[in-house]
């Protein structure tokens, strides 16, 4: 922690595989004192169970749009964004998905089951 700054800073990494996060915190549970450059460091998952209900949501409509060449990600917490007529997209829940592919006619094909599976989903839960 810098003098200068009273308050720990929040860090936010992105792994390219959920191997590599779980290694990096066990080996910091392990050492239980993790440093950069000297200055001690907490590292801590976001594993909320709001953040992962969120991140869940958009798994499937995230695996069709990979399959498309869509390139999708999913920026923290649980905006999806992908690439569509060379544009980047982003969206920070399906109500404002739907409403966007409904004015194209190719992702409102490719996404249509996907989207109305998770609609009766949830009203079958209710």
């Amino acid at each position: 922690m810098s003098p200068k700054r009273p308050t720990p800073r929040h860090i936010i990494i992105k792994m390219p595989k959920v191997k590599y996060k779980e290694r990096i915190l066990k080996v910091a549970r392990e050492k239980q004192l993790v440093t950069y450059k000297g200055t001690p460091i907490r590292l801590a998952a976001d594993s909320s169970k709001e953040a992962m209900k969120d991140r869940r949501a958009w798994h499937k409509i995230f695996n069709m749009m990979k399959t498309q060449d869509l390139q999708p990600r999913i920026l923290y917490p649980t905006k999806l964004l992908f690439r569509v007529e060379g544009q980047i997209k982003s969206f920070p829940d399906k109500n404002k998905l739907k409403k966007f592919i409904n004015i194209k006619p190719l992702l409102q094909k490719m996404l249509e089951g996907l989207l109305s599976e998770e609609k009766n989903l949830h009203q079958n839960h209710e």
